[in-house]
């Protein structure tokens, strides 16, 4: 369990670092108070396993935008409305289980292709 605990401690650093995300923002994500995002950074408390696969998600979709972007430009991007993304909010959609329409999104920023 150790592992796991500092395995979600160095993503939430991650988010930190390279997304310019602080723990309101990590902790509205996951729906859970700053509090408990806190005990996770800590390592006394781990996220719910879906609430795990969430944060996986937003840690990769930042990891590929840190390709383009400061941190701070990364949690500017995931905040706006795209219209790419009809208008939606990357973080939004990251939060529903959609993000295999922001990573398209990635995918397209990738290849240089604006459509």
């Amino acid at each position: 369990m150790l592992q796991t605990q500092s395995a979600i401690a160095h993503y939430l650093e991650g988010l930190r670092e390279t997304g310019g995300l602080k723990g309101v923002d990590m902790a509205n994500i996951a729906d859970v108070s700053e509090a408990t995002v806190s005990r996770w950074i800590k390592g006394s408390a781990l996220p719910h396993p879906r609430t795990q696969l969430l944060l996986s998600d937003l840690h990769y979709v930042v990891t590929r935008l840190r390709d383009y972007y400061t941190a701070a430009e990364v949690r500017i991007w995931l905040f706006a409305r795209h219209p790419q993304l009809d208008g939606a909010r990357a973080i939004d959609l990251i939060a529903s289980g959609r993000t295999e329409d922001v990573v398209a999104v990635l995918d397209r920023l990738d290849a240089s292709a604006f459509l």
